[in-house]
């Protein structure tokens, strides 16, 4: 899976990863130009790490050159986000099933135990908010790289990870999503311990449908109101 270069490697590395970070949060906004000079000043860095980090980000294809224009900060338009959010179901969704085989007891119960840690976060956020960290600390991460298939984690790491990062944050703070979804992973994981590899593959996919209908309305509301 490919996720953000640590903040205690390269100083090409930490800026990869202030950066990553800004963007998948929306501190530096879909489509803003990145200027090197001001993101150098702003991270307190040379401009030799930041291009490197900039170039990092592109095979993230969190970052997009366009010709004459410079870097810019990726854009995802409502067509972008309808192919993501299809792949991602079926991928995610044949990758639960194969969990269902692959995952020891010992993994299946660590997931269980990093729901309750999900849901202590949520408690304190006053069930409004429901964000994941990457890597370790992300449920749809632990359960692909437990379906043990070297092409899903590819393509959902290298080639996807991040850009669904951004998607899942935008959906992480929508208040009427944030319990339904916890529970959502838990029906997840029971089935994965019940090893019905079927039922996962179901429930996975009909929760990551229930986040396109999310951000879709979301989208619809932004739209109505500009």
């Amino acid at each position: 899976m490919r996720t953000i270069p640590p903040e205690d490697g390269t100083l090409a590395d930490i800026a990869a990863h202030r950066l990553a970070h800004s963007i998948v949060t929306g501190e530096l906004k879909q489509g803003q130009r990145l200027n090197e000079a001001e993101l150098a000043e702003r991270f307190g860095m040379g401009r030799g790490p930041l291009r490197e980090a900039l170039r990092h980000l592109e095979g993230m294809r969190l970052v997009t050159r366009i010709p004459n224009a410079g870097a810019r900060v990726v854009v995802l338009d409502r067509k972008t986000l309808s192919d993501l959010y299809a792949v991602r179901e079926a991928l995610e969704g044949t990758a639960c099933r194969i969990a269902a085989a692959q995952m020891t007891d010992d993994e299946i119960a660590q997931l269980s135990a990093l729901l309750d840690r999900h849901e202590k976060q949520i408690a304190k956020q006053g069930n409004k908010v429901y964000v994941q960290s990457e890597g370790d600390l992300d449920f749809h991460y632990q359960i692909v790289r437990g379906s043990r298939n070297e092409m899903l984690m590819d393509l959902l790491g290298r080639e996807q990870y991040q850009l669904l990062r951004m998607c899942r944050y935008r959906t992480s703070r929508i208040a009427q999503r944030t319990r339904p979804a916890l529970q959502q992973h838990r029906q997840i994981v029971e089935a994965l311990a019940q090893r019905d590899g079927e039922l996962a593959e179901m429930l996975m996919r009909r929760h990551i449908r229930g986040a396109w209908r999310s951000i879709s309305e979301m989208m619809d509301k932004e739209e109505a109101a500009a």
